[in-house]
């Protein structure tokens, strides 16, 4: 229960001691909220919950006034926030594909609870904790996953090859996750590497993964950004300095109560000096956009891919009473150029603005040579590369979950090499595959998605024989984003 001192004590640290001390308005405003609750409180029909009365309702109420990024944390929303700090997670260290009915292992990692239960690729979970996989849509898998995770979880499985149902109790364990888990040549000379989160260490994975490739002998670098939703700032600023010369403007933070300054790679930094192409989505954001926007208007890379998600927002988490916090806007982040990443708020309704709005508020800057950037909407790519369509074969064939398991029957019956391609052979026994499961594409939709095919089955077949980061290799021969870039990287 929380006590009316404890909301008054609530509303100071929100507002601030100094405004509550000095302005008697906003005093009279916070004594006339605890006066209504406490006549709530004694006269209410049916019991009033003052941790869902302030909790739920006035905080979050007060915070929804002033951006879509500001929130409110109860005491164990608060705790599981301080926990996202640390870079492990729960889990059994299983890889999957999840499908509409269907959860495949793909990969197990040495030492986790699913590789010493035994588990390893092409397995299929048919139930979790009696839930049949089979009765439950994408979202639900999805929040099963999740929910299994943090407990002892009792998992039924298919094994491939044998008949019948084996039953496996796995308890979760602390798994040590990396923010640098992709790195290899795309092509001759030229690196890839992909950075899903920015953590204290990513600086030093990305300087690791990039020397173990060659260092500054690459001919140039693809930085994978997609999907990557920031972190750290520091590890932002760490990373611009692997490439940036010393001195050079990393960003500039600006808010009301926060001093301008300008954050600049130090002085004895020692950058790589190779072509580098920054990869970007719709999913790339806050961190992310900091070093794309840096690297774009020191015209240090090129950047390829879709217009990022635009989240420039410096955000301070505060304690509060009672176990609670407060994550609160308090200033914005702008590129070296002056643009800023944060998409524009809508004044009236505090939200996202219109595609017509954005493009009004996106003002011109220069980069260091002279090229036109836009701020105001996230960072544009210089080169805009959409995701390929899935006509109606691909969409049959992946939603049969087609590919992985035709990769389990051939690799029950065939041992394959680093060596191994997809032959005239393979492709008619993936055609007699799904012939026995209704599927039958014409003449015409085999020819023009024959490519396609080829790349899915390797791609398939590597992800279980060699773990997903081999299939990942095979899967970037035909994304048009990372091809692009190195076309652009080796002319």
């Amino acid at each position: 229960m929380l006590r009316l001192t404890t909301i008054l004590s609530i509303g100071v640290l929100v507002l601030g001691t100094k405004a509550f001390a000095q302005d008697e308005e906003l005093a009279s405003e916070m004594k006339s909220i605890a006066n209504a609750y406490s006549l709530l409180e004694e006269n209410a029909a049916d019991p009033v919950s003052s941790r869902q009365a302030f909790y739920e309702g006035a905080i979050p109420g007060l915070l929804r006034r002033l951006d879509p990024h500001s929130v409110f944390f109860d005491p164990e929303q608060f705790e599981q926030v301080k926990k996202l700090e640390t870079s492990t997670e729960k889990g059994f260290g299983t890889v999957v594909s999840i499908l509409p009915g269907r959860i495949i292992i793909l990969q197990t990692f040495p030492g986790t609870p699913s590789a010493k239960a035994g588990l390893s690729p092409g397995d299929e979970i048919l139930a979790i904790n009696g839930y049949v996989i089979a009765q439950l849509d994408l979202d639900q898998l999805t929040q099963l996953l999740g929910e299994a995770r943090q407990h002892e979880a009792r998992m039924e499985v298919r094994r491939p090859g044998r008949a019948g149902i084996t039953e496996y109790t796995l308890t979760p364990a602390e798994i040590q996750s990396s923010s640098v888990d992709r790195a290899y040549f795309a092509a001759a000379g030229i690196g890839y590497v992909r950075a899903t989160t920015f953590e204290e260490n990513t600086p030093k994975l990305l300087r690791d993964a990039i020397e173990k490739l060659g260092g500054d002998q690459l001919r140039g670098l693809i930085l994978d950004l997609r999907n990557n939703p920031g972190g750290l700032l520091t590890a932002a600023q760490g990373t611009a300095s692997l490439f940036l010369e010393p001195g050079q403007k990393i960003l500039t933070v600006r808010g009301r109560n926060v001093p301008e300054h300008s954050e600049k790679v130090p002085g004895d930094a020692h950058p790589y000096h190779f072509k580098l192409a920054i990869l970007i989505n719709e999913k790339t954001a806050s961190a992310s956009e900091i070093v794309t926007g840096a690297m774009q208007d020191h015209d240090r890379a090129t950047v390829l891919g879709q217009t990022s998600f635009g989240k420039g927002l410096v955000q301070s988490v505060f304690p509060i009473s009672q176990g609670a916090g407060l994550a609160l806007t308090t200033a914005l982040y702008y590129t070296p150029s002056g643009r800023s990443i944060q998409k524009p708020l809508d004044a009236a309704q505090f939200e996202l603005a219109d595609a017509t709005t954005q493009a009004k508020n996106r003002k011109e800057f220069r980069t260091d040579k002279g090229r036109t950037v836009k701020g105001g909407g996230g960072i544009e790519p210089d080169i805009t590369i959409l995701p390929e369509g899935y006509d109606r074969l691909r969409a049959v064939l992946e939603a049969s979950a087609s590919f992985p398991n035709f990769a389990t029957q051939y690799l029950s019956n065939h041992k394959v090499d680093d060596d191994f391609e997809v032959t005239s052979q393979v492709l008619d026994d993936f055609h007699l595959f799904l012939s026995e499961r209704q599927i039958q594409p014409s003449v015409s939709e085999w020819a023009v998605e024959r490519p396609f095919v080829e790349n899915r089955l390797k791609t398939e077949i590597f992800n279980q024989a060699f773990g997903v980061e081999k299939g990942d290799q095979v899967e970037a021969q035909r994304d048009p984003v990372i091809q692009r870039a190195i076309g652009v990287l080796g002319s």
